[in-house]
């Protein structure tokens, strides 16, 4: 039989490094986008691109801060952190939704002044192909991500999708805003810089929106239905238990922790209790790799004194 805590170490491995090539993989991306956004907008008179190009650069940021967090979080407990590093995830996902919001306001206020004192130039042509390009790899890097993330159950992952994404959108915002710009010519310059003020929206949007997932995971918010529903059918399936009372499961990083109370016949003896508990144990962990710990409590199924 395979033993529960080499197999779960081994899946928990598995996923830090699925995740960290992932992270790689749109680090990489985000580099090359941003140079090549970068270059376009000042080249090509387009703030808006200009813009695009400062929220890809963030991204690499947010991809540090994700690489570091997926790192400590799969970090073996210690001494002083006996639970483990889980909660390094969730707080990467903050610091990164801190710096979208933060970047949108610093972009927006740049845009309003634009607007507020347009230039006569509007935005090259070319501009538009360079988005194009931009648009296709940021939703096949969206894509890429976002099924890794669901799959391994990464909140700081999904918030790196979710970047993608936002990148995917500014740029669509950019690319109207130039097309506007350049067909309607005189008097539309500035169709540029309210599409930057768009692409601003935007990336506030997200940002806020990833925060709460994180927050709510620092907060240890209860897991999806299924996963409880599963530990208590595990646990029944045990033979001695009778059924089970309260079951609390919170997540940490990659891992699940669980508390659990299982009926047993209240003339059990306290030897035969205890080796139930850890029959349920192993047989929960053995089913799920992702729970690393099960902290059982046995209750009388009758009016016998606990």
């Amino acid at each position: 039989m395979t033993d529960p805590i080499s197999h779960q170490n081994g899946a928990a491995q598995r996923l830090t490094r699925s995740a960290v090539r992932v992270t790689f993989l749109g680090i990489a991306a985000n580099a090359f986008l941003a140079i090549l956004k970068g270059v376009s907008g000042v080249l090509g008179n387009s703030y808006a691109l200009i813009a695009d190009a400062v929220e890809s650069m963030l991204d690499i940021f947010h991809g540090l801060i994700v690489y570091s967090g997926l790192t400590i979080a799969a970090t073996e407990p210690d001494e002083n952190h006996p639970y483990g590093h889980g909660k390094a995830e969730p707080i990467a996902a903050i610091v990164a939704s801190g710096g979208l919001i933060f970047a949108a306001a610093l972009l927006s206020w740049a845009s309003l002044q634009r607007i507020l004192s347009p230039e006569d130039v509007a935005p090259h042509p070319l501009t538009l192909a360079v988005i194009i390009v931009v648009l296709l790899l940021k939703e096949t890097m969206y894509q890429v991500v976002r099924r890794v993330g669901d799959r391994i159950g990464s909140i700081a992952v999904k918030t790196d999708a979710w970047h993608h994404r936002s990148d995917a959108l500014t740029s669509l915002a950019a690319f109207f805003g130039i097309l506007i710009a350049v067909v309607g010519g005189e008097g539309y310059e500035t169709a540029d810089d309210w599409a930057a003020l768009a692409a601003c929206a935007i990336i506030a949007y997200n940002g806020v929106r990833l925060l709460w997932p994180a927050l709510n995971e620092i907060m240890d918010v209860a897991p999806p239905p299924e996963v409880e529903q599963a530990v208590r059918e595990m646990a029944t399936q045990v033979d001695g238990v009778t059924g089970t009372e309260r079951c609390l499961v919170r997540k940490m990083g990659f891992d699940y922790y669980v508390d659990l109370h299982v009926q047993v016949d209240g003339m059990m003896s306290v030897r035969e209790g205890h080796d139930v508990a850890h029959q349920v144990k192993d047989a929960i962990r053995a089913d799920e790799p992702r729970i690393r710990d099960v902290m059982i409590h046995i209750e009388p199924n009758d009016d016998s004194p606990e």
